[in-house]
């Protein structure tokens, strides 16, 4: 572990409170539709949306129709709420990949909201044969697992120690998916902090910042358009997310 992961702190009080401020980034969603539908659409291939920690896939719902809408073959991870690596979670979401990617005869991408992108970048470690890409949304894989406020919760849930890593799950959290891997954070998050959310630049990882909750981040209008942007690529020809134009208003450049 690093030193800037061993002294990341948590997001403050503050922030933590702000994370309210989800419901109203939902209602920005419903009144961006018509702008969002600009956004490019895809080439059916499948794509499997992992929830955060005690969610389920109720909550990535607004996300995984948006992105039916736009030609994709959409899954949710079918087990409930997310309570951690409980026995029979890891293999259930072998199982899943296994199934989505032979049923279409293609790679799948993988994204995930916070827990739900840890184990997307592991799954992707171990399958990377079946995977095409992997998208996380505000993630903590590169920060101390206490850097978040949510790791007494993540006990409790899981009935695991929050630094427990189990070595047959794909590796060292840090570690890229060998696949195009994508990490979208925030800055005002309320819940991880974020410099433990951000993938280092490389020839097929990057980082896309916007300004969200942790909470509001699976349906914020400008998370929602970089998933839909980054999925659109076609299998092979990964490239790092353009800000040029209009974009830089939306989307700060992850490195200032």
């Amino acid at each position: 572990m690093t030193a800037t992961a061993q002294t990341l702190r948590p997001p403050s009080r503050t922030l933590m409170f702000l994370e309210g401020r989800a419901i109203h980034e939902f209602g920005a969603f419903l009144g961006a539709l018509p702008l969002l539908s600009l956004a490019p659409r895809g080439d059916g291939h499948p794509v499997l949306v992992l929830p955060g920690l005690v969610a389920s896939d109720a909550s990535t719902r607004a996300l995984r129709t948006f992105l039916t809408g736009k030609g994709y073959a959409v899954s949710g991870w079918r087990q409930g709420r997310n309570y951690g690596l409980r026995p029979g979670v890891q293999h259930a979401m072998i199982d899943l990949v296994e199934e989505l990617s032979d049923r279409h005869g293609r790679k799948i991408s993988l994204v995930g909201w916070s827990l739900g992108g840890l184990y997307a970048r592991q799954l992707a470690k171990m399958m990377p044969e079946r995977v095409r890409q992997v998208i996380t949304l505000g993630s903590p894989f590169a920060g101390d697992p206490r850097s978040t406020n949510a790791w007494r919760v993540y006990e409790w849930a899981s009935g695991r120690k929050a630094d427990e890593v189990d070595p047959h799950f794909g590796g060292e959290l840090a570690v890229p998916p060998p696949v195009p891997t994508t990490a979208i954070f925030s800055r005002t998050d309320g819940v991880c902090a974020w410099q433990g959310c951000m993938e280092k630049s490389g020839a097929q990882t990057e980082s896309i910042e916007v300004e969200s909750s942790h909470c509001g981040m699976g349906h914020h209008p400008a998370a929602v358009y970089a998933v839909a942007d980054r999925l659109a690529q076609k299998e092979g020809q990964w490239r790092p997310f353009d800000r040029s134009g209009w974009r830089s208003l939306a989307y700060p450049d992850p490195h200032r």
